[in-house]
């Protein structure tokens, strides 16, 4: 087992809170990383919720946004301490799993933040922006940007990862949806066979990553037009690859998150759109469902119609598209994280 990486530990006690779980409750935050804003912000959202609930969290993080060894020893190390609930954003969607079903055995609260597990009913609950949705606005806004000239699209696809975690294939399964690409398996991406797709390439969601992955991509088909993100850091890595060979101004790009550095790049042009979701509201609200759940049992209920409860998505541009619902950079600058 890879090192844990113990990023925080904070005791509260709430006295006279009217609710508050009682001063022995602990839950655990297990989240990708530490250092990636959405996760920086996810994190704030815990802590205060759980000063409010009077619960004593803990927090964990891998190495790596892939590094499922390091969340399997958290989810080992939170169960032998006796919590009464976990929230996780799964390094690797199946992966995790063993570790998630050993925990709810243990009489543990598991909910999956923002990445649903694989499958999703391997958590007791997923509080989650709905990737799919998010994929399908910057598909159609990409789309309705295009216009006619959307038929002889060059799409450069930069995703997550080759195991293909359920958050990146929702995304890239979404935009294709919003874009009018047939998806074939709706669980995984690359057995397309769109000729508009001139391929799939892995970041890690990180610029680095995106950079090479645009790059290679780029070797395949210079005419790239199109470029689709599974997240903002990965698209900035992307655009630095465009810039260097002049392309920049003339492929229409897009991602996922609604991070602030990614909401001012849409202020500045060099983002087109992005879909927006909101980690501070997943994290508190799981917080709130683990002191509920060791006051009186009960578990949360999903969004209706849906597998999951839906925190909520909006897409922001500085050029909106007629039928995408959308919101401006000045609005989604409010509303940001990073």
């Amino acid at each position: 087992m890879k090192r844990l990486l113990l990023s925080s530990a904070i005791a509260t006690v709430a006295l006279g809170f009217a609710g508050a779980a009682s001063a022995d409750v602990g839950a655990c935050l297990i989240t990708k990383t530490e250092t990636n804003p959405f996760f920086v912000k996810m994190k704030e959202g815990a802590e205060a919720a759980a000063k409010k609930d009077g619960i004593t969290l803990y927090s964990y993080s891998g190495k790596f946004d892939t590094d499922y060894e390091s969340q399997l020893a958290a989810i080992e190390t939170c169960v032998a301490n006796g919590v009464k609930g976990i929230l996780i954003t799964p390094a690797q969607s199946a992966a995790v799993v063993p570790g998630v079903e050993a925990a709810r055995k243990a009489g543990v609260l598991v909910i999956a933040l923002d990445t649903p597990l694989d499958p999703i009913d391997a958590a007791d609950a997923t509080f989650a922006t709905d990737n799919f949705q998010a994929g399908v606005l910057i598909g159609e806004w990409a789309k309705g940007t295009m216009g006619a000239k959307a038929k002889d699209a060059k799409i450069a696809f930069l995703d997550l990862d080759p195991s293909q975690p359920t958050v990146g294939v929702l995304r890239d399964q979404g935009f294709m949806t919003g874009f009018g690409i047939d998806i074939k398996d709706p669980k995984r991406w690359g057995d397309e066979n769109d000729p508009r797709i001139v391929g799939h390439d892995t970041t890690q969601g990180s610029p680095d990553g995106g950079r090479k992955a645009m790059e290679n991509l780029l070797a395949i088909n210079p005419d790239i037009n199109v470029a689709y993100a599974i997240n903002e850091p990965a698209m900035a890595g992307g655009y630095e690859a465009l810039k260097a060979i002049g392309r920049e101004k003339d492929v229409i790009t897009v991602g996922v998150d609604g991070g602030c550095p990614g909401v001012k790049s849409i202020a500045d042009g060099t983002l087109g759109a992005t879909s927006q979701q909101y980690p501070l509201k997943m994290a508190s609200l799981g917080i709130d469902a683990i002191a509920q759940f060791a006051k009186d049992g009960s578990k949360p209920k999903p969004t209706e119609g849906k597998a999951f409860f839906d925190t909520g998505v909006a897409l922001i541009t500085d050029h909106p598209v007629d039928g995408v619902p959308s919101i401006s950079s000045a609005e989604g600058l409010k509303l940001c994280w990073g």
